[in-house]
């Protein structure tokens, strides 16, 4: 997918299967971790309103839709980790192989606890 797309811009957003069938609507756009580029889209798919994850990279985006090259029941059986949370890199590799997808990098393991990277909003020491 084209990288200087703002990711913002992609909420709202029809998606479609690679048969041109609709998916849904995108929610969500998750960044990678490490480069900040956006990685995968959650779209709210169906009557029950479940958010289904799709690599944006290979997908496309073009003419305000976004054209993803797989068939639609693959991106409904997708593992269904909810939206709003960040993707643990345990979660990517689930969807990286659910796509199969190559790992280009290993994901990043979470930082060790020993070490301080400051503060989270709204705790105490």
């Amino acid at each position: 997918m084209q990288t200087d797309i703002d990711p913002r811009s992609l909420i709202g957003r029809k998606a479609f299967d690679r048969n041109g069938v609709k998916i849904g609507t995108i929610d969500e756009v998750y960044l990678d971790d490490a480069t900040g580029t956006p990685e995968w889209a959650a779209v709210r798919t169906g009557l029950f309103s479940r958010d289904a994850f799709v690599p944006l990279e290979p997908s496309t985006f073009a003419d305000d839709t976004l054209r993803v090259p797989y068939e639609r029941s693959l991106i409904k059986d997708a593992p269904d980790f909810g939206v709003g949370r960040h993707l643990s890199p345990e979660q990517e590799l689930q969807l990286y192989h659910h796509y199969g997808l190559e790992l280009s990098v290993a994901p990043e393991s979470p930082p060790s606890r020993d070490r301080s990277f400051g503060k989270v909003a709204g705790q105490e020491d």
